[in-house]
């Protein structure tokens, strides 16, 4: 029997063993907490969402073996006093990780891979020490050492599911992930006070400990209240311009910065429109399609949110519904309620010819089995991850031409041809063997850089417009005839199209683009 276990009060009603078990609870939804958000903010700044959870939870996976590993070191008569000790670290750690890595990638930037990945190591290892160290506590000779695996493992895992489920659907939407890991760093240091507190008795240099655990804890309280304004500094350093908007959902991190008279719209980091050279964008994206088909009335916008192609679209008066599937409400929310942004897309929200489905585009395709449009803008994100990639594969696309009307036509987002010539073409490859016929074309939008589209159509034929029934602020026929011309600096690379399978597409992503930010 260890001495800790030998000298823990006996007036305990509930039993000493039976509240380190509880603590297991705790200090489980503690650990996995801080492996969510580690993975959760890589993927926010890196993009590449498998490889950047892959790559932590095998590295926090590791460190936790070395941890326990390393337990073993821990003399029986000093297992509390580390215990509390560690806890401590892991909630200081764990808590300040998540606004340490704000601050590495928005103002240090060349080192974020490399103080990322040495504190999920040394998170890692600490929460490799906790179970180990807690069993040993308990294992006071008179429990079957089974019985004990069991009971521990059990609260273990169940710590582990109650953070799982809070984490996506309560927590990080809510508090945002800075305080979201604080708030589990505070968990931690309340297991080391309520740990301090009724092992008194065993424990060495208590009144010491009681003053790290006020310091660690005033730390991590303060921290919570300031995390916003961390936060804001943090990207503020980032984005260099005034922050108006920011908010963490389920999905992405929204930013919505402002200079002057330019807005802009941050998801993840990667810039999704400036309002100064939108209406290049927009207008290529929009327009060809819809001047082409005088006769259109309803018309489908998949992604979308900021409700920018939704003001173009609704421009004509022959468009008697249009139906915009986005996601994230949080986005559709902001966009209908921010005055400068409602002002940016013209109220378009508030038409009554427009309905609003927050849902999963996929799913929702595969649900309306009998909506037909004669007209489909899809506006995603670029294919950076492979939740995202699965929006331009084959069978996606299959299933977008069941919805299509005779001789409608389809115009697809498809990122540059210029910076990303492979996955351009893998777009058009991928919307050919889903059974359309394609006509490629690409615009300069000066905050990007050469834009690619995607024109696609069961049988209907197409000729670029030579003139348009509305004003526009660049589109004419000149314009309209150079950009379905590529010049021999973007020539067309042999591709492959995007499965579901393999995801070529987000490969071909990564890769091309990875050949200009080096």
């Amino acid at each position: 029997m260890s001495s800790a276990r030998a000298q823990a009060p006996s007036n305990d009603p509930a039993g000493p063993d039976r509240l380190l078990i509880l603590a297991v609870f705790v200090v489980a939804s503690c650990g996995l907490a801080y492996e969510l958000i580690a993975g959760a903010l890589s993927s926010y700044l890196l993009g590449d969402s498998i490889l950047q959870f892959s790559t932590i939870i095998g590295c926090y996976l590791f460190a936790m073996g070395v941890g326990s590993h390393l337990s073993r070191y821990v003399k029986d008569d000093d297992v509390l006093s580390r215990f509390v000790d560690i806890e401590l670290l892991v909630g200081l750690l764990g808590g300040l990780s998540a606004m340490a890595l704000f601050v590495v990638f928005a103002w240090l930037s060349a080192p974020f891979r490399s103080v990322l990945y040495a504190l999920v190591f040394a998170i890692g290892v600490l929460v490799g020490m906790e179970i180990p160290l807690v069993m040993r506590a308990l294992n006071d000779g008179d429990t079957k050492f089974a019985e004990l695996v069991s009971r521990v493992l059990t609260f273990d895992y169940l710590g582990a599911l109650a953070v799982s489920l809070l984490f996506p659907l309560l927590l990080a939407p809510r508090l945002g992930l800075s305080r979201t890991a604080l708030l589990f760093g505070i968990a931690n240091v309340a297991i080391a006070f309520w740990t301090i507190h009724r092992f008194r008795h065993s424990l060495k240099d208590v009144g010491g400990r009681v003053l790290r655990a006020s310091l660690v804890m005033v730390v991590l309280v303060a921290g919570f209240g300031a995390a916003d304004l961390l936060t804001h500094w943090s990207e503020r350093g980032l984005y260099g311009d005034e922050i108006v908007h920011a908010l963490t959902t389920p999905y992405q991190r929204l930013v919505v910065t402002r200079w002057k008279d330019d807005l802009r719209l941050y998801i993840n980091g990667n810039l999704q429109f400036s309002s100064r050279d939108e209406h290049r964008y927009h207008e290529a994206l929009v327009h060809p399609m819809m001047e082409t088909l005088p006769w259109a009335g309803r018309v489908l916008i998949l992604g979308g949110g900021d409700g920018l192609a939704l003001r173009e679209v609704l421009r004509y008066a022959n468009v008697k519904q249009v139906v915009l599937v986005d996601l994230d409400h949080r986005v559709t929310d902001l966009f209908k309620s921010s005055e400068p942004l409602v002002a940016l897309n013209h109220g378009s929200f508030s038409d009554p010819r427009v309905t609003v489905v927050n849902q999963d585009a996929a799913l929702w395709l595969e649900a309306a089995v009998d909506a037909m449009f004669d007209a489909v803008v899809v506006d995603f994100p670029d294919p950076s991850s492979f939740s995202l990639g699965k929006l331009y594969s084959v069978p996606f696309y299959r299933g977008l031409l069941r919805h299509v009307a005779a001789h409608g036509m389809v115009v697809v987002q498809s990122t540059s041809p210029y910076f990303a010539p492979r996955a351009y073409w893998s777009i058009d490859a991928t919307l050919k063997e889903a059974g359309f016929r394609t006509w490629p074309y690409h615009v300069y939008v000066p905050s990007f850089g050469e834009w690619g589209f995607v024109l696609a159509s069961r049988d209907a034929s197409f000729v670029p417009p030579q003139r348009y029934r509305l004003p526009m602020r660049y589109l004419d026929a000149a314009t309209t005839a150079e950009m379905f011309r590529f010049a021999s600096d973007m020539p067309r690379p042999t591709v492959e199209a995007n499965r579901l399978n393999n995801q070529s597409l987000v490969r071909y992503f990564d890769e091309d683009w990875h050949q200009f930010i080096r």
